[in-house]
Formats: C-alpha cells, structure tokens, sequence
C-alpha cells in the first residue's frame, strides 16, 4: 500500500509523508502519528487520491490547519489529505467576489477584501482556520458566520468527482452544513461575495475585534477554539463558569481561567485528558443546569468506546 501511494503521489507532484505527528499539525498540539500524509497540490491529485482510497478501503481526513480538531493519542489509521499553501489561491471573480481555494485562509481572505475596499469579512477575519474547513462547519463569529458571504463552492464527492453547490443546497445553519452529513466530501474551492464599504469603517471593525479575541480569549495556549457548542438556552462559557469549573484540571488539559468555553492545552496534554475533562463538564454542566452541551471540535482517530460527552 505504502509503496503504491507514493508511485500516486509522484505522478502528481504530491509530497508522500509516513507517520507523521498530529500534535504538529492542529492548534491543540495533541495528536499521535497519522500513518500517511499527502500534501495536495492539484485538484486533479486530490481526485485520484480520494479514488485510491475509495477502491482499496483507506480511510482518509481532509485536513487544513488543524484549527478544530482533536486527534487521538494513537492518531489516525488512514491517509491524511492535506490542503496547505499549495491549495490556497485567492482570486477576484469580479470587483465584489472571490474565489478561493479550500487551504486559503480567513486571515488572508479578508486582507484581500480590505485591498479592495470590501466589507463582510471582518469578524471572521481572525478566526484561525482555513476557508474550507469554516465552510464545512460553517464558522462564525460576533454574529456573522459563512453562510452569510457564502455563495457557492466546489468539491470533491466519494467517487473522487468534482461537483459544485450553491444557494440553500449547500445547507448551512449553526455548526452545520451540507458537508457536515457528507464528512467523506472534500470542499475545494469557495466563493464569496461581499460588500463594497468604507475603507476606515472596515480597518476599524477588523482591529475592534482583534482586541476583543485578544482581551477574551487565552490565545497563548493551544487549544481548538470553542470547544462546546452554543447550547439551546444561554452560553456555554456562562453555564461552565457558572457551576465554578474556571480553572478546571485535568492533567495538562483545564478549562481556561480567561474564558471557560475554551478548553487549553498548558503543556502536554493528551487527548484522553482533554475528552476526561469535557465528560466532567459535561456531567457537571447537566445535574446543575439541566443543560446538554456537544463538543464543537471534530474527533480524529478515536475508535468507539473512548470516552467523549457527544
């Protein structure tokens, strides 16, 4: 197998990487060796990458920067599919909508949009995530999230085809999209439209919400965002703070002290502890307040049976 999937990847000019550390490849810095990598440098490699796995039963990730995941201490039996710098073009269709490709990200989207004087992309300008995986869980942000710029995209079905979708059919809602009840479709391409605005107001929106995600959010640790999503009623970083779990310790894994919906890495945590003190807010967070909350970030490599509150 190892032999074959390197002769795919030279045909294509794809770089073929064996156990690679996870804990090197996500915001959260956990992660134990994924058997195989591929760096993706074509859509072309992408399709007969997603075909080879398919007809010999590989499982395979698509990967962007690694911003929502937390991945198993025994990492990932399977093929990585990475959509890094080699898959981050971003193109201006017409004066008011790009076209970017999966790997590009946020940061970088809306730098071009402020080039060109266009606003909608300021409170997700600082969302630490590539364009293709904000999509698939459609991220969000100080109430704006992708479904809001969100015209069409491009992906990549099982079959290893490449489709396109667009207007309602792309099914977004929070957390949730299309792509999210179809995990083995790879999103390749995304285009948004945006607003044309005032220069000043788009500079000053950008940097208010720099400060606020700098002032809020315990940006020095590592960590996968959110890491429980919005309950029915109320917020989960209230509900958590509220039964006194700020602080929170599990091994090197806690519940942050600046925000508690954010669950930190201090140094070394591993997976099991981070889904160990998940499972005792989550417990915790129920008896108190009757309230169920679903963990936000992807679960990679965990087999059934290992501890999760989702």
């Amino acid at each position: 197998m190892k032999t074959r999937l390197k002769q795919l990847c030279d045909s294509y000019q794809m770089q073929f990487l064996t156990d690679v550390p996870l804990n090197g490849h996500t915001t959260f810095h956990i992660g134990g060796n994924a058997d195989f990598w591929i760096e993706i440098s074509s859509v072309q490699g992408l399709c007969a990458a997603v075909r080879f796995c398919q007809e010999n039963a590989l499982p395979y990730f698509i990967m962007g920067r690694g911003s929502n995941i937390l991945a198993a201490d025994n990492g990932y039996r399977g093929v990585i599919l990475h959509l890094g710098n080699a898959f981050s073009e971003i193109a201006f269709q017409d004066e008011n909508t790009l076209v970017c490709q999966s790997g590009a990200m946020l940061s970088n989207i809306a730098k071009a949009a402020v080039s060109r004087n266009l606003s909608g992309m300021e409170a997700l300008s600082g969302i630490p995530g590539t364009v293709g995986g904000a999509l698939f869980m459609n991220a969000g942000a100080y109430k704006r999230e992708m479904k809001d710029i969100t015209v069409s995209c491009t992906y990549v079905d099982s079959t290893g085809t490449e489709q396109t979708l667009s207007g309602e059919k792309l099914d977004l809602s929070y957390r949730h999209s299309f792509f999210t009840e179809h995990p083995g479709y790879i999103i390749t391409s995304v285009t948004i439209q945006l607003e044309k605005g005032n220069p000043k107001e788009i500079s000053d929106k950008m940097q208010d919400f720099a400060e606020k995600r700098k002032s809020k959010q315990p940006l020095n640790f590592p960590s996968a965002g959110s890491t429980f999503k919005r309950p029915k009623v109320g917020y989960a970083s209230q509900l958590i703070d509220e039964c006194g779990l700020k602080g929170y310790q599990v091994g090197d894994a806690q519940v942050s002290e600046k925000h508690a919906g954010f669950v930190i890495n201090l140094n070394h945590a591993t997976c099991a502890e981070v889904l160990r003190l998940c499972r005792d807010v989550h417990d915790k967070v129920l008896a108190e307040k009757g309230c169920v909350l679903e963990l936000e970030p992807v679960l990679l490599g965990l087999q059934e049976g290992d501890i999760s509150c989702s």
